[in-house]
């Protein structure tokens, strides 16, 4: 049986990028295998744990459990998109993190609340930082790197 291919056309990190895509294949191992970019780590790929979090047209999503041609149209950022943002420098500084996995779904997720909203509040903070697992750190740094970015410091 011929499995069907497609080409694609992906806005990744500001480029245009062609692709040859099955129809079943996620956004995370295009990204991945094909694109060579990761950041994005697999881990529970069933959409719980968020170590594979992107943003695509703005707002963080599970890359393991969306296929690559639904994100065709949109702007996608992966990690190795973003240049020294304020919430990567903020991790560093506040020891945000530290076998660092699931460090890249974090910042992600994070930079997608502060574009959205920059001034959220711990509801909409704490709300946020539940679709993202770490096992290894506390989240209050992750927390602390949040707040010093919205309170300037």
């Amino acid at each position: 049986m011929e499995r069907r291919r497609y080409s694609v056309e992906l806005e990744v990190n500001g480029e245009l990028v062609d692709v040859d895509v099955r129809a079943g294949e996620t956004l995370l191992h295009v990204l991945r295998t094909k694109l060579g970019l990761t950041g994005a780590k697999p881990g529970c790929l069933n959409g719980d744990c968020g170590a594979c979090t992107v943003m695509v047209g703005g707002l963080p999503f599970k890359s393991c459990i969306m296929l690559a041609v639904e994100a065709q149209g949109y702007q996608i950022t992966t990690i190795e998109g973003l240049r020294d943002t304020p919430i990567q420098r903020a991790f560093i500084e506040q020891f945000a993190f530290q076998c660092g996995y699931c460090t890249p779904g974090f910042i992600i997720n994070c930079h997608s609340l502060l574009q959205n909203d920059p001034n959220p509040s711990k509801e909409t903070i704490k709300s946020w930082l539940s679709s993202n697992i770490c096992r290894c750190t506390s989240y209050q740094e992750i927390n602390e790197a949040i707040m010093s970015v919205i309170n300037g410091k």
